[in-house]
């Protein structure tokens, strides 16, 4: 596993958006920093049955504006990535090797708090996307994005923090509201 790159350090916490390179092994149950569990026991969570989509996660908010995320009780955290364009933006979408600046909004999904958000530090998060520096799904979930475009990702623990730290408790899902400060377009 590679070390962690770029931190943004908040308040009592620390967000590190870079990723391990390895898919991790996640074991145990995850549990919650500055909330009260769920339930008594340290047992996860008994399925709902139902796996949340984009459109059952709620947010409000403009581009540019601090968003709120609301995270569903009635549905299961999603397996696979799933990105969906609140906003669209314009211009030509974000490849690889592109140098984004993004400001973003994290909430944790198994205590629906939030975690990290850069537009409370009024400071957007500079990345160059798929060189590694965040996590895979963020490199995955920003692909495609256009200049001034706000796109929801529900990140996965394997695309995510898997086994956990900086903050981020094991097997956690991530949600990200991200709004597209700068992108790049190909002049040539």
């Amino acid at each position: 596993m590679r070390t962690f790159g770029k931190i943004v350090v908040i308040g009592a916490g620390v967000l590190a958006l870079a990723a391990c390179g390895e898919k991790q092994n996640t074991a145990g149950s995850a549990q919650t920093s500055g909330a009260a569990p769920a339930s008594a026991s340290s047992a996860p969570a008994a399925p709902k049955g139902k796996e949340c989509t984009a459109e059952d996660v709620k947010t409000t908010g403009k581009f540019g504006e601090a968003p709120t995320i609301t995270i569903p009780d009635d549905c299961d955290p999603p397996k696979k990535l799933i990105t969906k364009d609140l906003e669209p933006g314009t211009g030509e979408g974000a490849k690889a090797g592109a140098n984004l600046k993004m400001n973003y909004s994290l909430v944790t999904w198994s205590n629906k708090q939030k975690l990290d958000s850069s537009f409370d530090r009024g400071e957007p998060f500079e990345l160059t996307l798929g060189a590694g520096m965040v996590i895979q799904g963020w490199d995955k979930g920003l692909e495609g994005i256009k200049q001034g475009a706000r796109r929801l990702l529900i990140i996965p623990p394997d695309l995510g923090y898997g086994q956990g730290g900086n903050g981020i408790a094991p097997n956690e899902t991530l949600v990200f509201v991200t709004d597209a400060v700068s992108v790049p377009t190909d002049k040539g």
